[in-house]
Formats: structure tokens, C-alpha cells, sequence
């Protein structure tokens, strides 16, 4: 074998053991471990060049040696083909993303899935609903002074909101104002939903008005919150678990994940390579995400949005790349039916 390929073997057995063991490797472990062919001096060699070339590095006066921001890009594009999910990951995953519930339930599971799956704080960016239309609304009394308004779209995704009511309504008032609102909302994107509901308005007889602003406003403030991105999470336990792996603080990581800002216009730029994946390793991140590592994937309606996972740069890359790459492929599917 060549010198390079050696490197890049012996890169791949570094990166291996340290994510591992969290210890710094040395040339010795790398013999005993893995079957190199080669004597500890010639992986002594290839560990200098490696060094130099800003792929490893002495985290102290150790021996041992753990890969840099740039050793792990090496690794990662290194990985020509994703191995699928065990036969056993792939029955939870069909099992849980099969089960019954409405859309928002099914996303919740497949955030909480996936980090679990991968024991990274994992993100999921809803997709963007501007091909879906609205199919029905419905208005329900709960109490006297309380309604429940739902919205049913053509994807087969429900949102509902409960809310106090401030007028006296009856049965028959609240069936007319349904009808005059799908009347001018069937067949609307939540973007386009504006317009129709002003134009319901406008046909509302004075003594039902107060009752139509009423509902109104909640299905604005619904069809308001689907244009908007909108990112869930699960795991974020996993990421405190991995204070070690990070030299300052995980304090601005965990702010950048709730704050979403930052998440969602990282998300937004990652670009698929060819396994149909973004992967973002350390210093590639700017600002508080700089320390961290981001692996994702599109899906849904052309692969819009985006499910992934964040966690320390030594992470699992091959592992966490077939659990992304899985989840948002069982996902697409699913949305597609």
C-alpha cells in the first residue's frame, strides 16, 4: 500500500478509536487495534505527516494524538457509501413513525426517534407548507363560551386551537359562519389565506360580526404560525452528557438551539452532497456553533426541509449519517402517501 492510502487508514483508525474512547491515540494502540501491516515507526511516520498536514494534533504533552476540524472532514468525505439502518432499527422506525396520530404528533416521535437513535440533541425544521392547501374548517362548541376551531389540510396534516369566546353564539350561527369562511378558504395556501379571509368578512351579516372576527383571528394567527419556520427538538440532555468534548462551554450551543435563529439559517444553507446529506464539522460552523458538529438531511415536497442532529465534533459520523439519511427518507415516504 501506498503512503497516502496508508495515511488515510491510519487517519480513519485515529478518528475510529478517539470517538470511541475519548482518549488520545497512539501509534502503538493503532497497531495493536487495527491491522495497519506496517511496524509502529512507519505509523509514527504517517502520524508526523498527518500532524503536519493539520489533520491531528497533541491536545497536550501526550503521545497520543485526536483529529482536527479539518482531519474529520477528511473522514467524513471519505465515506463513500452510508450503510442502511439494522434490521432491528428499522422496525422501530417504521413501527413508530406508523402509528396513529395527527401531523404534529408524528414529528414530535420522529425528533424523539432520531435522538435516540443517534444520542445527539436532534432538530427538526417543519416543511414549508406553501403547496398545501386548506381542504376543511371546523367550528365547535366546547362550552358555553368557549370554541374549538380546526383546520384540515390537503397534505392531511390538522392543526386545532381552543379559545374563550367573548359573544354568545348558537349551533346554526356557528355552522353559517363555517360554510361562509370554506367558501372563500377551500383551496387556499395558508399564504393566500389572508385574502380569504377578508373577503369572508366582507359577506358577514352585522349581527354574526363579532362572532366571525372572533374566529377569525384564531384561523389568522394558524395559517400566521405555518408560514412561519418553525424548528422542534429532542435530546437536549444528550448534548449536556458531552460537556468533555467541549473545551469552553456548552452554553452558547445550547442558547443558539433555543433561540433557533441560528439553527434554522444554518439549516437553510446546508447544501446535499451526492449521499444525500450537509454535514458541517466544527470551525466550518461560525459563532456559537463553531465548537459543534451538524449533520442533516432534506425532506418532504423537494427535499425543502431539513432533520438532523448537533453534537461534539467527535461524534459517530458514519452512524449518525445512516440515522439522518434513514429517518428523513422514512419521513418523505410518509408524507408522500
Amino acid at each position: 500500500m501506498s503512503e497516502q492510502p496508508r495515511r488515510m487508514q491510519v487517519l480513519q483508525a485515529i478518528v475510529e478509536d478517539y470517538v470511541s474512547s475519548r482518549e488520545p491515540v497512539g501509534s502503538k494502540a493503532l497497531v495493536d487495534r487495527h491491522q495497519l501491516g506496517v511496524s509502529s515507526a512507519t505509523v509514527r511516520n504517517d502520524m508526523a505527516a498527518l500532524e503536519e498536514e493539520g489533520l491531528i494534533v497533541a491536545p497536550h504533552t501526550s503521545s497520543g494524538r485526536i483529529p482536527t476540524d479539518k482531519g474529520y472532514r477528511i473522514f467524513v468525505d471519505q465515506i463513500s457509501e452510508v450503510k442502511p439502518l439494522s434490521a432491528a432499527e428499522k422496525r422501530a422506525v417504521q413501527t413508530l413513525l406508523d402509528a396513529n396520530g395527527d401531523f404534529n404528533e408524528m414529528m414530535a416521535r420522529t425528533v424523539r426517534l432520531l435522538a435516540q437513535l443517534t444520542n445527539q440533541v436532534a432538530v427538526l425544521q417543519y416543511p414549508h407548507v406553501d403547496s398545501s392547501t386548506i381542504r376543511h374548517i371546523e367550528f365547535v362548541f366546547l362550552a358555553p363560551r368557549r370554541a374549538l376551531v380546526v383546520v384540515i389540510l390537503s397534505t392531511g396534516q390538522v392543526d386545532q386551537r381552543a379559545f374563550s369566546l367573548d359573544v354568545e353564539a348558537n349551533e346554526t350561527s356557528l355552522t353559517v359562519l363555517k360554510q361562509q369562511f370554506l367558501r372563500y378558504l377551500d383551496g387556499l395556501t395558508p399564504v393566500q389565506a389572508a385574502e380569504g379571509l377578508r373577503l369572508a368578512l366582507a359577506e358577514v351579516p352585522a349581527e354574526d360580526r363579532d362572532l366571525a372576527l372572533a374566529f377569525a383571528a384564531q384561523l389568522d394567527q394558524m395559517f400566521a404560525a405555518r408560514r412561519e419556520d418553525r424548528i422542534i427538538m429532542a435530546g437536549t440532555a444528550n448534548l449536556a452528557r458531552s460537556t468533555g468534548d467541549f473545551p469552553f462551554s456548552i452554553g452558547p450551543i445550547l442558547e443558539a438551539l433555543e433561540e433557533q435563529v441560528v439553527l434554522l439559517r444554518l439549516l437553510t444553507e446546508m447544501e446535499q452532497d451526492v449521499r444525500g446529506l450537509s454535514v458541517r464539522i466544527g470551525s466550518e460552523n461560525t459563532g456559537s456553533l463553531s465548537e459543534a458538529s451538524v449533520v442533516a438531511a432534506g425532506y418532504g415536497p423537494g427535499s425543502g426541509a431539513k432533520l438532523g442532529v448537533v453534537g461534539p465534533t467527535r461524534m459517530d459520523y458514519p452512524g449518525t449519517m445512516t440515522a439522518v439519511r434513514a429517518i428523513a427518507r422514512y419521513l418523505s415516504r410518509i408524507l408522500s402517501q
